[in-house]
């Protein structure tokens, strides 16, 4: 029978590995571990306080979180893994002043890092990042050293669980900390960070240690012998889930979804080997502890259930779809699976320790024990509620019924802490010195943190929603918090008014189906905010006026600014804001444009030839969303937000009832973009929504109707979409549609030069102030490139007006049409008496006109408003012999 700490091994709780050797006091390790108990019982208090504060305290979902699993979770992490590393390896019981020092020392960081983040100080969140680092670095290396030379046993491998998993903590840290600054490197990095920093935390930090405790621990609660294949399976288990763990988080950094699948597959291997080995432990005889036996069963089983739905997740969604989903997980672990397993360990192992004999040992965990199923049939249902896809307030509920279930146990755990506390003040002869004090210390700094937190977090208001008041009088105006909600590219509100010397903080929350930031003048900056997420600025004293606004391209510019405003200033007395939302005032467009002027060398003309429908019914293009570079007018050359390269993209045609299936791919790293095609007929909430940098979509639909068609891109601003060039033709023959000599397509549309998203570019877009009017997408192109026919040959010419907020009346200088075809309908034929002129179409409007050129010359084409024709709407159709 193998021997854990001077007893047999799965044969009861009076011997097992909850026991150090006898070398060390009881006395000793009562106190040791109850100091650090109570720390365990107060980072709970805390997270439940914090949880029940979400509208009263900034962050409060984010402090709740890191309260119970930096907090409670890795306070008994560290202690425990000390404790069983001992005795698996039969060694050396390391200094307790050393133990304490790195104790205190990570609970100081964990306290740092939520207050820094808090706060949002990034020096004391770097600070406390790097002292958590360290402190783990010296527990991973504590854990080391008791390896050598130590004795060791069949159980020695479960020891390397615990070092595993520090470095997961230490790669935790360093993750956590890139992310309080926001994720250098866009949405797309902040995304593989934060799946990395989850991954690395939940199911390495915590994961592993409780898959390798589990091989010792179970046998144990359940009071059976452990299977003889225990060590071997307890190697394998480590290797499948560290490595995989390893190869998941790296490649989520990296932003490889597949390979993070792949890792994450051996993860959920390992997970499943081991429960396979823990069932095949069960026996028929009644375990020590049944609460603590169904506990740690019903916990593990979240654990291989989320980790599982996790992996489905990474492998079938692109890394943006798949965050929002892993993100739905997150209070399934945290319930389900960390807050049982804690539960469950400490119900078994805190009547060891904290017990001087038999019947005391019995007489706490009758109390740990009290109500255990009513309490456990609460703690599963409200982790299923939150699991589910339920509609209403199922997850509220849930998350309620959890908060029930965690409380009603910290309202037996401060008995037995007490009682505990008691007993080891007797047996050192020093009645009531050294415990109660701990517990009202404890106590006491609890309460003043809790006071703390609400006091300086009270008072926020918003009342007018478009301006916000944070100042008052004396000792009121000290310090101010003033909700802030980002959503249809508006900030909310659009102006808040301080006095002067008002400490100022801002709790920001993105209540948009779109990632928005907020950066601060000459100040903080929130990280890259989900659906939901909140976040608080705080911006110290306020001495004078600044502004705040989304740092997302041309977000700012389209009205997601906000003015922070110290009463009696110059800025106060001003007019307000031209639009009541942050307007700005208009720039000055840019002068000395030649567009006779020649283009560069590597310049080409686009082809303005129609190539006929395809064969087939079905079409399938692939359209990638970008940034391109492109010379728009003689020596002139513009960023232009593009599909497939150009702009406007590639045109598209086929007849009625062809089906056109469009894999749109954004390939733009800075902004999310979707696409509407004129041409199809359907509900635009899935095909037209947003994508993500890295997503694709497939659209599909059927043209039922002839025309010529818009498309365009879908995301809002659709003014500065459109206005940098994301549009394109779709061309639907009509049937029986005549052959001709030539055809050519022609997409009018303005240009607004300057940077694309810019304050004073989308100023002026939005007076309709362009600086050149265009077809296909460059100015004056066929003036210099002219277009090309044959005389006596039939020319037809397909317009689009793409706008965005000008239409165009097409005229062929020196010839006349005899066909015209507008919005779906032959408003002119050949045969009839009279004639056309002009081709006139308002925005997103298109049809076709047709002539015959009588002899060779050069035909000048214009846009007919000459504001737009002498601006770069003009071109030649030179006709040979």
């Amino acid at each position: 029978m193998t021997t854990i700490a001077g007893g047999p091994t799965g044969t009861g709780d009076a011997s097992g590995p909850a026991r150090y050797p006898s070398r060390f006091g009881a006395s000793g390790v009562k106190s040791r571990h109850l100091r650090a108990h109570v720390l365990v019982v107060a980072w709970l208090a805390l997270a439940l306080l914090a949880a029940a504060a979400q509208e009263t305290v900034p962050v409060a979902r984010w402090m709740s979180v890191h309260l119970f699993l930096l907090g409670a979770v890795t306070t008994a992490v560290l202690v425990w893994s000390e404790h069983f590393a001992v005795a698996l390896l039969h060694a050396k019981i390391p200094d307790e002043r050393w133990s304490t020092a790195r104790l205190a020392t990570a609970n100081l960081a964990v306290a740092g890092l939520i207050t820094g983040v808090w706060t949002a100080t990034p020096v004391l969140t770097a600070v406390s990042a790097a002292l958590l680092v360290a402190a783990a670095g010296a527990h991973l290396m504590m854990l080391v050293r008791l390896g050598r030379g130590a004795l060791g046993g069949r159980l020695k491998p479960i020891v390397s669980y615990y070092r595993a998993a520090t470095a997961a903590l230490i790669a935790g840290a360093v993750l956590g900390w890139m992310l309080s600054g926001g994720g250098a490197g866009g949405p797309d990095r902040y995304a593989g960070l934060r799946l990395a920093h989850i991954h690395v935390t939940l199911l390495g930090w915590i994961g592993l240690p409780v898959l390798g405790t589990l091989f010792m621990l179970w046998p144990t609660v359940l009071g059976v012998r452990m299977r003889d294949r225990t060590a071997k399976v307890s190697r394998w288990v480590l290797w499948l889930t560290g490595s995989g763990l390893l190869v998941a988080a790296a490649a989520l950094v990296l932003g490889w979804r597949r390979p993070a699948a792949a890792g994450l597959a051996l993860y959920v291997a390992g997970a499943a080997l081991a429960v396979h080995l823990l069932v095949r432990t069960v026996r028929g005889s009644r375990p020590v502890s049944a609460a603590a036996a169904w506990m740690l069963a019903t916990g593990t089983c979240w654990l291989l259930i989320a980790a599982a739905a996790d992996l489905a997740w990474l492998a079938a969604r692109p890394l943006a779809e798949a965050q929002a989903e892993i993100d739905a997980l997150l209070p399934v672990l945290l319930i389900g699976f960390v807050a049982q397993v804690l539960i469950g360990a400490l119900t078994y192992l805190l009547p060891v320790v904290l017990s001087s004999g038999p019947e005391d040992r019995a007489a706490v965990r009758a109390l740990l024990e009290r109500g255990w199923l009513p309490r456990l049939a609460t703690l599963n249902t409200g982790a299923a509620l939150v699991a589910l896809p339920l509609p209403g307030p199922a997850a509220t509920t849930g998350t309620l019924l959890a908060a029930l279930a965690g409380a009603a146990f910290l309202t037996l755990a401060v008995p037995a802490l007490v009682r505990g506390g008691r007993k080891a003040s007797q047996d050192a002869g020093t009645a009531g010195a050294s415990g109660r004090p701990a517990l009202w210390g404890t106590a006491a700094g609890v309460v003043l943190t809790v006071l703390a937190v609400l006091v300086a977090n009270s008072g926020g208001d918003t009342g007018d929603p478009a301006v916000a008041s944070a100042a008052g009088s004396g000792a009121a105006a000290a310090h101010r918090t003033v909700e802030v909600t980002l959503a249809d590219l508006r900030i909310r509100p659009g102006r808040i008014e301080v006095t002067e010397g008002t400490a100022l903080r801002l709790k920001v929350t993105n209540a948009d189906a779109r990632r928005h930031d907020l950066k601060v003048e000459s100040g903080p900056s929130t990280p890259m905010l989900g659906t939901g997420d909140s976040h608080t600025l705080d911006l110290g004293t306020i001495t004078g006026d600044r502004e705040a606004w989304c740092t997302l391209p041309g977000h700012r510019a389209a009205g997601m600014t906000m003015d922070i405003v110290v009463k009696g200033t110059a800025k106060d007395a001003t007019a307000g804001h031209a639009d009541g939302h942050g307007g700005h005032s208009a720039a000055a467009t840019p002068d000395g444009l030649d567009l006779t002027a020649d283009f560069s060398d590597t310049w080409q003309a686009r082809d303005a030839g129609l190539a006929p429908a395809p064969g087939g019914t079905v079409h399938r293009t692939e359209l990638h969303a970008a940034h391109t570079t492109v010379e728009v007018a003689p020596g002139v050359k513009q960023q232009m937000w593009t599909f497939g390269g150009s702009a406007p993209g590639p045109t598209l045609r086929g007849k009625v009832g062809d089906v056109f299936e469009i894999t749109l791919v954004n390939d733009d790293t800075g902004m999310g973009h979707g696409i509407d095609f004129h041409a199809g007929a359907l509900a635009p909430d899935e095909p037209m929504r947003t994508l993500d940098p890295g997503e694709r979509l497939v659209y599909r639909f059927r043209a039922e109707k002839a025309g010529a068609w818009l498309y365009h891109c879908s995301t809002a601003p659709m003014l500065q979409h459109m206005g940098n060039g994301m549009y394109g033709a779709v061309i639907i023959d009509p049937p029986g549609l005549a052959k001709v000599d030539h055809e050519y397509v022609l997409v009018s549309s303005e240009l607004y030069l300057g940077t694309p998203g810019s304050t004073a570019q989308v100023t002026k877009m939005r007076q309709n102030t362009p600086d050149v009017w265009v077809f296909n997408g460059i100015a004056a192109q066929y003036a210099k490139e002219p277009l090309t026919v044959k005389a006596g040959e039939r020319a037809r010419f397909w317009v689009i007006a793409a706008g965005p907020s000008d239409g165009v009346a097409f005229h062929v200088v020196g010839t006349v049409f005899d066909t015209v075809y507008k919005e779906g309908a032959y408003t002119l034929k050949p045969g009839d008496a009279g004639g056309a002129q002009v081709l006139d179409l308002a925005p997103a409007q298109g049809g076709f006109a047709e002539t015959t050129f009588p002899e060779a010359g050069h035909y000048p084409f214009v846009d007919h408003d000459m504001r737009h024709a002498e601006a770069g709407a003009h071109g030649t159709v030179e006709v040979s012999r």
